[in-house]
């Protein structure tokens, strides 16, 4: 997925030569004009080249030679996303996930990030977010600046210690002086008003990140504002809160790909939002996400794409995250769309409409977490299959050196409610409408530790891929099985998006 970013970058480039001889291209190019503040750093090398131990990457504005961002290679990126988070001091749990009403007992994650020993940057005004600064893909070495480090109309100086990259062929020798690579940003953002940006990744747009463009985008526009994604590879950590009318439009479903790895162990649990989602949608209003991909690399707690908030679109999108592949938090909408995880794939409060979506999942489709103040999940003409026992969903696009660790075989049930460290959801609903299952297994749902007294564990004409009625007489016996003669209203009423979602209506651009 990473093979587009190579064509894009020669076309740019301009041709350096480091001081060992061996040519790289540098994207920028050196002396290039009308550069986006929001780019990346790219070197393009005869062979693939390793990430160095230490030495410094610096950038300097050229007025006054001013530091304005500093990349010490000595310093970690995170901690190591393969482990199991250790518990140790409480933090208080983000208010937007309900506690049971039957219990007093406050809401708790463990384990607060290292800010001491790890690469920090700030993404979407949220501190904290440790991050790679250097990804090698092939023969490509990004390099990812802290954001907004870079102005308009400003001439910048980027300056690489020896030893930062080396190649088979050698160590690079860098950029040592203050001629070696230099550019020049755009003298101005988009106007303020503007009701469409670009996004490309080859420089050719408004902005060259999707969160750059997210960053310009007003947080209440006074009218509806596109993000239309060129075709390309956007490997960052996309994060936004308090955002409104505001619709990510991608060219290609299948070209556009947003993705970064990260979980809950290189991103532990601290004050405010998670930051381990490659996608976070957070406390905002009628966005729209529309026709691209969206992966999270990493095994875990590792979240494609979160979504917190109101009235807020999916559609035409395919998904890809381990666990909690899929966080879904207030009314949202959610239409033609791939979701593939590896257990818990969906989580959620609710309230949330599948309309025409294809879940693929590990283990447990969903965890359903929503109280009576709303509806859950419910899915009409949707698919749910089962994925074979020790599939990564993200293996396949992970980062190299990354791995899914081994795990138990975890039944392929639609949805489990197991006792959450005292925290219970006995009004849980799951709903599904003429849908087709593939693999599921026969119990159909569970564990369940909950109270089963008010639980909507419902199937109405569940059908095998061939649209034949599945065999639901091993079902658990807190689920139920509609039927047109004695529920033919409670099928109409939750087939309608409306009736789901609060007497919200949404209607796709």
């Amino acid at each position: 997925m990473f093979i587009a970013w190579a064509g894009l970058v020669l076309l740019f480039a301009g041709l350096l030569f480091a001081g060992n001889g061996e040519a790289q291209t540098c994207f920028p190019a050196d002396k290039a004009k009308g550069v986006n503040p929001d780019t990346h750093l790219v070197l393009t090398f005869a062979s693939q080249p390793a990430i160095g131990k230490s030495g410094l990457i610096r950038v300097y504005d050229a007025a006054g030679h001013t530091l304005v961002d500093t990349l010490d290679l000595s310093i970690p990126a995170g901690p190591d996303p393969a482990r199991r988070v250790t518990p140790a001091a409480t933090i208080p749990l983000d208010p937007a996930i309900p506690t049971s009403p039957t219990t007093t007992t406050p809401a708790v994650r463990t384990t607060p990030a290292d800010l001491d020993h790890y690469q920090l940057t700030t993404i979407g005004g949220l501190p904290d977010f440790h991050f790679y600064p250097v990804i090698v893909h092939g023969n490509l070495a990004t390099i990812y600046l802290h954001n907004n480090v870079l102005l308009y109309h400003h001439r910048y100086i980027v300056r690489i210690d020896p030893g930062v990259l080396t190649t088979a062929e050698g160590g690079f020798a860098g950029f040592t002086t203050d001629r070696a690579w230099t550019f020049s940003t755009k003298a101005a953002p988009p106007p303020a008003n503007a009701r469409r940006v670009v996004v490309a990744a080859d420089g050719s747009g408004d902005f060259n990140t999707v969160e750059g463009a997210v960053d310009w985008a007003p947080d209440h526009p006074a009218q509806r504002v596109t993000i239309f994604i060129r075709n390309g590879t956007y490997e960052e950590i996309v994060f936004f809160e308090k955002k409104e009318n505001l619709t990510f439009r991608g060219e290609d479903r299948e070209k556009v790909q947003v993705g970064y790895g990260d979980n809950s162990a290189f991103n532990p649990p601290m004050p405010g939002p998670n930051r381990r989602c490659a996608f976070s949608v957070y406390d905002s209003t009628g966005i729209e996400l529309t026709n691209f991909s969206v992966s999270n690399y990493y095994f875990g707690q590792a979240e494609g794409l979160l979504i917190y908030g109101s009235k807020n679109i999916v559609s035409h999108m395919n998904i890809k995250g381990s666990g909690d592949a899929l966080n879904l938090r207030g009314p949202v909408y959610l239409t033609d769309t791939k979701i593939i995880g590896d257990g818990d794939t969906i989580l959620g409060v609710g309230p949330a409409f599948f309309d025409h979506c294809e879940i693929q999942s590990v283990g447990p489709f969903m965890w359903i977490r929503n109280t009576e103040a709303n509806h859950g999940n419910v899915f009409v003409n949707c698919t749910f299959i089962a994925r074979e026992r020790g599939f990564s969903a993200t293996q396949a696009a992970a980062p190299a050196g990354s791995s899914a660790p081994a795990r138990a075989a975890v039944a392929a049930v639609l949805a489990r409610l197991p006792n959450n460290h005292g925290l219970n959801y006995p009004y849980a609903e799951a709903v599904l409408i003429n849908c087709r299952l593939k693999g599921v297994a026969a119990v159909g749902w569970g564990p369940i530790e909950d109270d089963t007294s008010h639980l909507h564990l419902w199937e109405f004409n569940s059908t095998d891929m061939d649209g034949r009625p599945v065999d639901v007489s091993q079902r658990h016996a807190a689920s139920k099985q509609l039927t047109m003669a004695a529920d033919a209203e409670t099928v109409k009423e939750y087939s309608d998006p409306a009736f789901v979602l609060g007497g919200w209506r949404p209607v796709v651009e």
